[in-house]
């Protein structure tokens, strides 16, 4: 598989998608897409965190199986990460990230994804790592909610390693809620990101 990679993206950008590690801080809507497009890009590790199970709820835009309700996320994708891209090292962590254990969570990551549904968790990380972490790159997610139009999903460089998708706008309690394209539309724009700062082309 890997000489199919270099095939593809070439031996030394391959080389450089291969020797990185990514954190992924949520596995829901926007976590599940960014860590399924990553593996199958070739990213050598992905650290995955969250403490939650796959619920019913969570199949209509999450990576997960109907037979994998009732399992923990962190569990349940990294079976089906598995199944995709059997040469990724997972290291998984089952665990609210919080202020006291985000350090030694993130510190091996060369990139980090925010992906968490919540307000308050969010800004406590993307506060953590400007402040605490700064040396690493950030992509951060806001506004991707409703079936507003595609082309509004975009990809913003907020600081010179903080970086912020989505239509910046939205709201989870605004019209319908979340569906599956416009999260993964999203997801895909925090996972391109990730790519390109990889390969050295830093702008969104």
């Amino acid at each position: 598989m890997q000489r199919a990679l270099e095939a593809r993206h070439g031996k030394e950008l391959q080389a450089k998608f291969t020797g990185s590690t990514v954190a992924i801080c949520g596995l829901g809507g926007l976590g599940s897409n960014i860590a399924v497009a990553l593996a199958r890009a070739g990213v050598g590790r992905l650290i995955l965190i969250d403490f939650d199970k796959v619920d019913l709820s969570n199949l209509h835009r999450q990576q997960y199986q109907a037979d994998q309700i009732g399992l923990y996320k962190t569990e349940a994708l990294t079976e089906n990460l598995k199944m995709i891209a059997p040469y990724v090292e997972i290291i998984s962590h089952t665990v609210r990230i919080m202020e006291e254990n985000y350090g030694d969570i993130l510190q091996d990551a060369d990139i980090i994804c925010e992906a968490f549904d919540d307000a308050e968790a969010k800004a406590m990380l993307v506060n953590g790592v400007l402040e605490q972490l700064h040396t690493k790159y950030l992509i951060a997610a806001s506004g991707m909610a409703g079936l507003g139009s595609a082309n509004s999903i975009k990809t913003r460089r907020v600081m010179e390693r903080f970086y912020l998708c989505g239509d910046g706008v939205s709201d989870v309690g605004d019209d319908i809620g979340l569906v599956a394209p416009r999260v993964m539309l999203c997801a895909a724009h925090q996972a391109q990101m990730v790519l390109r700062i990889l390969s050295g082309n830093l702008e969104p």
